[in-house]
């Protein structure tokens, strides 16, 4: 059974809506810049923050309290909308649609601001109440009530991999006959707990990272949504709308090798990718494009490499992670590179990797401009989380019947 990709929406550190990511993308301009907008005594990590702060988003919105004061729904909002809206989906669509979103952050923000006052307390006060929106499942229904009458609204929560696991989840519901139209993708906002739970890791940069090269340092974290809306072959043709792209395989597979750490051998990214070939029924020598992972660490640039290298030993087709772009955007990492992706499929481009310098390896040579001359048929996007929750997701080029 064929899944469709019929619309896009996202909202990142390279603007807002798919055509200001377009020519950001096209520009080589990178969204990583110093915090503006958090609230942080770590003024010291560059970060891709989203330019526009919260009360902004939410007068462009028109929404208020508690939407207001929950960044990751504002941005969700935001990039669910115009999903929706490229899709030309109408409200009665989406009555029998689905809403499958993926956070880990949640409303934390809000929880940084409550939690002390809420914690210092004798008794439940009004500041405890607002603890309530943490849940990442809030989050979620709060961006769906916001959107349309979603028929379904559920929430995905795998760390880096939760909004390509989302678009997994909402294409095995369609393919499963729940639903012929489901609106996937992630949506996470930059926090302190965020900042300081990596930095306690030691793996933020305190440059503009550089992924896969041999001087890499770590991340620059990131925030952001994007949704895409998937549809059966069916719903396409009766709606008569032109797809963007097919959701052609995937794959989400765990090697559980450690709590953080990815294996050197790269065994879980190499069944995600392996296997999500197997599905779309292609061969290593179709794929025209790898979005990487890529975040920048010293860990996980040299694991997802060896993975590569183990399906297509030195012929490598061209690769680049986005990540110097819009920052690592963890949660809706999966979906803001799907979009990515998705751009440039229809647009025949392949986005650099900035701030590459030196190779890992003889081999391991990413994208270091902007190629507009391509003609890509296959791309695969990939996206690794927290105790080796990996998944790959690839893109064809559309072959209706």
């Amino acid at each position: 059974m064929k899944i469709f990709v019929t619309g896009t929406g996202i909202i990142s550190a390279l603007g807002t809506g798919t055509g200001a990511t377009l020519q950001s993308l096209l520009s080589g301009e990178s969204g990583i810049d110093v915090i503006r907008h958090l609230s942080t005594g770590h003024k010291e990590f560059p970060a891709g923050e989203v330019a526009l702060p919260n009360e902004d988003i939410a007068r462009m919105l028109g929404v208020g309290y508690p939407e207001n004061g929950l960044r990751t729904v504002l941005l969700g909002i935001t990039a669910a909308r115009e999903a929706v809206s490229s899709a030309s989906l109408a409200d009665t669509d989406l009555a029998d649609a689905a809403f499958v979103s993926g956070t880990t952050v949640g409303g934390m923000d809000k929880t940084e601001k409550y939690f002390k006052s809420a914690f210092d307390a004798e008794s439940k006060t009004e500041d405890s109440l607002e603890l309530k929106y943490n849940d990442c499942g809030y989050s979620s229904g709060m961006i769906a009530d916001n959107t349309g009458p979603f028929g379904m609204v559920t929430t995905t929560s795998t760390a880096c991999s939760s909004a390509a696991n989302a678009i997994i989840f909402g294409a095995n519901l369609i393919k499963s006959g729940v639903t012929d139209i489901v609106v996937a993708g992630g949506a996470e906002a930059l926090t302190k707990f965020h900042l300081n739970g990596f930095n306690t890791l030691m793996i933020l940069d305190k440059d503009t990272c550089r992924p896969f090269d041999r001087n890499r340092a770590g991340i620059n974290l990131g925030e952001g949504a994007a949704y895409i809306v998937l549809e059966s072959e069916e719903s396409v043709k009766r709606r008569n709308v032109r797809p963007v792209a097919e959701l052609s395989g995937y794959a989400n597979t765990c090697d559980a090798f450690h709590q953080t750490a990815t294996s050197e051998n790269g065994e879980g990214a190499y069944l995600a990718m392996r296997k999500a070939m197997d599905m779309a029924r292609l061969s290593p020598c179709d794929i025209d494009y790898v979005n990487a992972h890529g975040t920048g660490t010293p860990n996980n640039d040299a694991s997802e490499l060896a993975a590569m290298e183990r399906i297509w030993g030195t012929q490598i087709p061209a690769f680049s992670s986005t990540k110097a772009f819009t920052g690592h955007t963890t949660s809706a990492s999966g979906s803001i590179e799907t979009v990515i992706c998705l751009l440039a499929l229809q647009h025949g481009f392949l986005p650099p990797n900035l701030g590459w310098r030196t190779p890992i390896n003889e081999g391991g040579i990413p994208i270091t401009g902007t190629d507009n001359q391509r003609d890509i048929k296959n791309i695969i996007n990939n996206s690794f989380g927290f105790g080796g929750n990996d998944s790959s997701l690839i893109f064809s080029k559309c072959q209706l019947q």
